[in-house]
């Protein structure tokens, strides 16, 4: 892997959609917030910070599976981002650029560390199941609750299998919904790479849930 200096080349790119206006409209307060960094104004970094620290958040916990170490990359994220300002050029959107280097920072704190994340199952502010699933498990039976549990510990017994990296592609693809194209330039590797290491992570987690999905069959 070449190295995650948080650099813009081959930055992400959002997919606008329905939302272009609403997306459109973000790009320019973060354009105009960035030009008045770069003129001195540090107070107008604040909105950026504001806007982005949950996103990031989210980002930091799924693949570190800790708050304080989400925590920890989040800070990381926007002090790097405000150290490189200077280098952004607008090329990609501050958000696609701050996704990247927050990516970047979960992995390099993973490496400093060398351990695997205790993985959370559940989003750290509140339980990610949709409204109408919890209605429908507010009583759940005991044997429900009890493969429910085991379930939980095998997933997290299988995440905790994977490498950062393994772990950090399984989670941008299938967690956070990303191209391959955009695990590669959050990763800094090529699609190819991206890609095997997203294949190794789904094999590791078939192999590793098998014998509980064998046997509610």
């Amino acid at each position: 892997m070449q190295g995650r200096d948080g650099g813009e080349s081959g930055e992400l790119t959002l997919t606008k959609g329905g939302n272009g206006c609403l997306i459109d409209k973000m790009e320019s307060l973060d354009a105009a917030a960035v030009a008045l960094v770069r003129a001195g104004d540090r107070d107008a970094f604040r909105p950026i910070v504001e806007r982005y620290s949950e996103m990031l958040f989210r980002l930091a916990y799924r693949i570190t599976g800790n708050e304080a170490d989400a925590e920890e990359v989040v800070q990381e994220t926007f002090l790097r981002a405000y150290r490189k300002l200077n280098s952004f050029d607008g090329r990609s959107s501050v958000s696609t650029w701050l996704f990247r280097i927050a990516t970047n920072c979960s992995l390099d704190l993973l490496d400093r560390r060398k351990t695997q994340p205790q993985l959370l199952t559940s989003d750290p502010e509140h339980d990610a199941e949709p409204p109408e699933e919890r209605v429908a498990s507010e009583q759940p039976n005991p044997e429900r609750m009890a493969y429910s549990a085991e379930m939980q510990g095998n997933i997290r017994s299988a995440l905790e299998s994977l490498t950062a990296v393994e772990r950090t592609a399984f989670v941008l693809r299938h967690v956070e919904g990303r191209s391959v194209d955009e695990i590669a330039s959050a990763l800094n590797v090529r699609a190819g790479a991206a890609r095997h290491s997203i294949f190794r992570a789904v094999e590791k987690m078939r192999k590793c849930l098998a014998p509980t999905v064998k046997a509610v069959v």
